[in-house]
């Protein structure tokens, strides 16, 4: 897909939105120096154009009881297009699974992994990812702190 064409205003509104997302058209629009209806127009075009693909709540998992974040890279056992079709289905399925990326080098996946604790991530690895998505290998890491949590895409020009 190609990109889109953005001005320095549509930067600008990206910015703002992705730091503050719940303020309101009005207050977006005195951010950002324009009329509040040519606000509306520049993000209505910046979603329909799929720059702007959603909206949603930044949860604390730690508040959710959900204390343990873990890296698991994985390795398939076979690498033909059905076993790498049901891998993506069962991640798909596995609210565990918070972001799942296919990489280059020694493994095929690295699946970031948010649970409860130690015995939620062992019941995890081993009834399923182990048992039911034909997994060759994994290599787990356990996130320690996190010293800078996504914030939003970096823009270009910024």
């Amino acid at each position: 897909m190609a990109a889109v064409e953005l001005d320095r205003t549509d930067l600008l509104l990206l910015a703002e939105l992705q730091r503050h997302g719940r303020q309101t058209n009005a207050e977006l629009a005195e951010r950002v120096h324009l009329s509040p209806s040519a606000c509306l127009r520049r993000v209505q075009r910046l979603e329909r154009e799929g720059v702007i693909a959603g909206y949603r709540a930044e949860v604390d998992p730690e508040r959710l009881g959900l204390g343990l974040q873990a890296f698991v890279r994985v390795q398939l056992g076979r690498h033909d297009a059905e076993a790498i079709a049901a891998f993506a289905e069962f991640v798909n399925a596995w609210d565990e699974v918070v972001a799942c990326h296919a990489l280059t080098g020694d493994m095929d996946y690295l699946l970031q992994i948010v649970v409860q604790d130690l015995e939620h991530f062992s019941r995890f690895l081993l009834d399923r990812l182990l048992n039911q998505a034909g997994v060759a290998d994994v290599n787990s890491s356990f996130v320690l702190r996190t010293v800078k949590a996504f914030g939003g895409m970096p823009l270009p020009g910024r």
